[in-house]
């Protein structure tokens, strides 16, 4: 049995680049209303392969090899324009400090508000 990582490594890296896509883990874009919408993924991924041979003094020659490939893949949030707007919205929900300090320009103008309303007022 010879093994040939030269034609198993083009299959194992063949498959991966088919599968990491987004289509694969959450769609194609799409159209939201005004909204034009574009998945975002992060992707990872390792391959290796190995082949070795050898004399045994009782068993006598023996050969062998593998290959393999992983991949992980995670939708992280989506593309959205409107115009010539665009932003990114994340699918991680943010908790903690860091969804404390996304809230703050709104907490900041709703003050600046209520204190306007309150200047009006008086």
């Amino acid at each position: 049995m010879k093994m040939n990582v030269e034609e198993m490594l083009p299959k194992v890296t063949d498959f991966l680049k088919t599968e990491a896509n987004t289509q694969t883990v959450i769609g194609e874009a799409f159209t939201l209303g005004e909204f034009n919408c574009i998945p975002v993924i992060r992707l990872g991924m390792g391959f290796g392969s190995g082949i070795g041979e050898g004399e045994a003094p009782k068993t006598g020659h023996g050969e062998g090899g593998g290959a393999g490939g992983a991949m992980g893949i995670e939708p992280i949030g989506f593309l959205v324009s409107r115009g010539a707007e665009i932003s990114f919205i994340s699918t991680k929900a943010h908790t903690g400090l860091s969804a404390a300090f996304e809230k703050v320009p709104d907490l900041i103008e709703k003050f600046l508000k209520y204190r306007e309303a309150e200047t009006v007022k008086n």
